[in-house]
């Protein structure tokens, strides 16, 4: 699962039996078990859509389209990282961003950074 980000879909082992060899070839084993990873899911209908990345035997990079009825699928796990969202350390002080340009402008200036920060200029 660490490979590709986005999602690993796994599925009961009937319905691995059920589709036999042809899901083969997109199964991955991890320490979870046998899944295929995907870079996106999409659960809203009777099948599970999952779009993977995948090659071409000249090396192009193409995007795959796997459908199973919904009934396969035992779980979906997200693999994805999302940078700075949820909690943070309070500990560490706060950075503070700046537009692109604004620093030069202000390392002249100070007005500049005055009247950017809702101050007044004199």
């Amino acid at each position: 699962m660490n490979e590709s980000p986005g999602f690993a879909v796994f599925f009961f082992p009937q319905a691995l039996d059920a589709l036999g060899e042809a899901i083969k070839p997109y199964l991955q084993d991890g320490p979870a078990g046998l899944h295929v990873p995907c870079r996106e899911v999409d659960t809203g209908g009777a099948f599970i859509e999952m779009t993977l990345e995948g090659r071409t035997a000249d090396g192009r990079e193409v995007a795959l389209e796997l459908m199973v009825p919904g009934n396969m699928v035992r779980m979906i796990v997200s693999a994805r990282s999302d940078g700075d969202f949820g909690f943070y350390d309070r500990s560490k002080p706060a950075r503070a961003l700046l537009e692109p340009g604004l620093a030069q402008a202000a390392a002249g200036n100070p007005a500049v950074v005055a009247a950017n920060e809702g101050g007044t200029v004199a």
